[in-house]
């Protein structure tokens, strides 16, 4: 469901409506108004003055434009218009603009065919808007030939028909350099999401190992010593005492496995100490078997809370198999911390299993992936009747990085 809705996001990157450059087409118009009404004005024009119809039209005509333009900005939202309402919009707008270089005395107007293209780039592509500037190119010179003949030998007409082509030039490069900028963000925005995405996924699958991790270690250790304290209550009060204050000792863990897990959340987490959890595993269950026996040699202060956390936990996994499944009566954990790697082997002498068989485990599923996220490798050996090794090498991070949750 994820890569669908990841694909549906990437295809909105191409099915969005690109916004034109606001100020553009405002500015032009505004140019052409005041050159128009200055030439009517100052009678430099053909037609009649500021009073006369042609004059009346043609500011008509401008404030028209003006309209449309913020109709246009009006009805441009997150999702793309429709082919007909695009078409309707620059239709309208080639009409006005027509009518404007027809009313303007001032022949100032010719500049507003830049923006036929430009705004067709933005609502139809780069296909359509050269096309249109062709088009313009292509009526201007039939206009030069139906009522100036000999107009190539005219220097401002040739010279008006060369800055026409360069406006149109620089409007679509104008257009195309503003939809890539606008495509590239919207991309990145995707992007973003599908980063927060996976991040989202990613935390969730480290909740679900700790919760299993952690808390199932303890409720586990309290499940063999409530039992036991169900079996020894008339036989042994004592023993059944001793399961109790065991199963509250448990659960003290487990409530500050829970605070240690959200002072990581906040990133409250201090330096973890493996050798001090590990002894603590040791004598969480104490009352139950198997007895756990733990050897730990080397400079904890070459390795970050990452690798230690990582060692820690397949520990803690490996432990809680050996209690809940294995029926062992001692299990050694060992862990030597090497100057390039450390190793941790947890061997109990319980009756073993065919490690394929176990393989989709959720506890080794766990361990497997916590440790393939510092670059680790797990080895279980067992075997019917012949216990369980479980050996865990993990090579030396950042000694500064914390790597999120303390050990204990």
């Amino acid at each position: 469901m994820r890569g669908l809705a990841w694909r549906e996001r990437v295809e909105g990157v191409r099915m969005v409506a690109y916004v034109p450059v606001r100020w553009v087409a405002p500015v032009l118009y505004g140019v052409v108004l005041v050159g128009g009404l200055y030439s009517a004005a100052a009678g430099l024009g053909d037609g009649p003055g500021v009073v006369g119809w042609r004059t009346a039209g043609f500011v008509g005509a401008v404030g028209a434009l003006f309209g449309l333009e913020a109709v246009a900005s009006r009805r441009t939202g997150p999702s793309r218009p429709s082919p007909s309402s695009r078409a309707a919009v620059l239709a309208a707008r080639c009409v006005l603009i027509g009518a404007v270089v027809v009313l303007d005395s001032s022949g100032l107007s010719q500049v507003l065919f830049v923006l036929v293209p430009f705004t067709a780039y933005f609502a139809f592509g780069r296909g359509v808007a050269l096309a249109l500037g062709a088009l313009c190119v292509a009526g201007l010179l039939t206009a030069y030939v139906l009522t100036a003949p000999g107009w190539y030998r005219e220097q401002e007409r040739v010279a008006d028909l060369l800055m026409l082509s360069v406006g149109l030039v620089l409007a679509v490069s104008m257009a195309a350099v503003a939809v890539g900028e606008q495509r590239a963000r919207i991309e990145v925005e995707a992007y973003a999401a599908r980063v927060a995405e996976l991040s989202a996924a990613t935390e969730r699958n480290r909740l679900a190992r700790d919760i299993h991790d952690s808390l199932g270690h303890h409720l586990t250790a309290m499940s063999v010593q409530l039992e036991m304290a169900a079996e020894f209550q008339s036989l042994d009060p004592d023993a059944a005492r001793r399961a109790l204050e065991e199963a509250r000792g448990s659960v003290r863990l487990a409530l500050a496995d829970v605070r240690q897990s959200v002072r990581a959340l906040r990133d409250e987490a201090t330096r973890p100490s493996l050798a001090a959890a590990l002894a603590g595993l040791a004598r969480d269950g104490t009352a139950a078997r198997p007895r756990v026996r733990v050897e730990v040699s080397g400079d904890e202060g070459a390795y970050g809370g990452a690798e230690l956390t990582t060692l820690y936990r397949a520990a803690q996994e490996a432990v809680t198999n050996a209690r809940r499944h294995a029926e062992a009566s001692e299990v050694v954990v060992v862990v030597r911390l090497d100057g390039g790697a450390a190793r941790l082997e947890v061997i109990d002498d319980g009756r073993g299993f065919v490690p394929d068989s176990a393989s989709g485990g959720v506890g080794l599923v766990g361990m497997r992936e916590r440790v393939q996220l510092v670059a680790g490798s797990v080895d279980v050996e067992s075997g019917p009747g012949a216990g369980t090794r479980v050996t865990v090498t993990v090579p030396r991070g950042t000694p500064s990085d914390t790597g999120g949750e303390a050990v204990a």
